[in-house]
């Protein structure tokens, strides 16, 4: 009878495990690609969209003077695009997997600031010095992180660094705490919006709760969720954009957008993140 008692808990729990949700893995192909060419065709038509964001409101550049646009020209002269962080006056964190996929690889980058458009206007550097983390793996996404290097930027109004976590807040896990995405990606899964940049605020959550849905295999130590409750939170072309946490009046980067649900963004499902102090000091020691 226990023998019994005990196939029947590890037919529950394999059954758990193929329940978990997938992640989307193949970024380029399934979404930079594809978005990009969208907001290309929709610029040049002078009916940019602006489509960010899901479930979140107008930013101005102002609000955000971090983020950062990626042009990505891939290793086959297709275009793709993502998001990223300026951290100081020559460096930015992205994803990693913004510059390689399982399927293919960035040959260079074009870092768009202060515009809120991709294809024209702002303060541009075109650069092919991606760093991509050790550890990271194009299977789960793990540890999904990479420094961009760029010739120095000057700071204004519209173009500032957002500070890393340091001190005490290196060992806090953040969670129940709110926190502000911002990007260039969607608001929707099937539509688009107005053309500013996108922000929203959601809720941190354990990573218990996260590694419930998509398993332990794509949500580890160095992952940091948030809730889809809502339906909220990044969507399609946020990949690599910036996790922000409020702290006595400064900002800190805190997570690295990641990946959603394969579902797609409106599911109600968390969001997954790199967690920037994970990676405090491998990203200090590169700028």
């Amino acid at each position: 009878m226990k023998v019994l008692a005990l196939l029947a808990l590890f037919a529950v729990v394999g059954a758990r495990r193929l329940d978990y949700e997938p992640i989307s893995i193949d970024y380029h192909e399934t979404i930079g690609i594809p978005e990009a060419s969208r907001i290309q065709q929709a610029e040049a038509a002078a009916d940019f969209d602006g489509s960010r964001i899901v479930g979140g409101s107008a930013a101005g550049l102002g609000s955000n003077p971090w983020i950062a646009g990626l042009i990505v020209t891939l290793t086959d002269n297709r275009r793709s695009m993502c998001g990223s962080s300026l951290i100081s006056n020559t460096r930015l964190v992205t994803a990693a997997h913004c510059w390689k996929t399982r399927s293919i690889q960035g040959r260079s980058i074009t870092v768009v600031l202060a515009s809120t458009k991709l294809f024209s206007g702002g303060t541009r550097r075109e650069t092919n010095r991606i760093q991509v983390h050790g550890s990271y793996n194009q299977n789960n996404l793990n540890n999904d992180v990479a420094i961009i290097t760029i010739s120095s930027v000057s700071f204004n109004n519209n173009i500032r660094a957002v500070a890393l976590p340091s001190g005490l807040l290196l060992n806090f896990n953040y969670a129940g705490e709110r926190a502000v995405a911002a990007g260039y990606g969607r608001i929707s899964d099937s539509s688009g919006g107005d053309n500013s940049l996108r922000q929203v605020a959601l809720t941190v959550i354990e990573n218990f709760e996260c590694a419930n849905i998509f398993g332990t295999s794509s949500v580890i130590h160095s992952t940091l969720c948030t809730s889809g409750v809502g339906r909220v939170g990044p969507c399609s072309g946020d990949s690599g954009g910036p996790l922000v946490f409020t702290f006595s009046g400064v900002r800190y980067l805190i997570g690295v957008t990641s990946f959603v649900s394969a579902r797609g963004c409106q599911s109600g499902l968390p969001a997954g993140y790199a967690r920037v102090t994970s990676f405090a000091s491998w990203i200090r020691s590169r700028m």
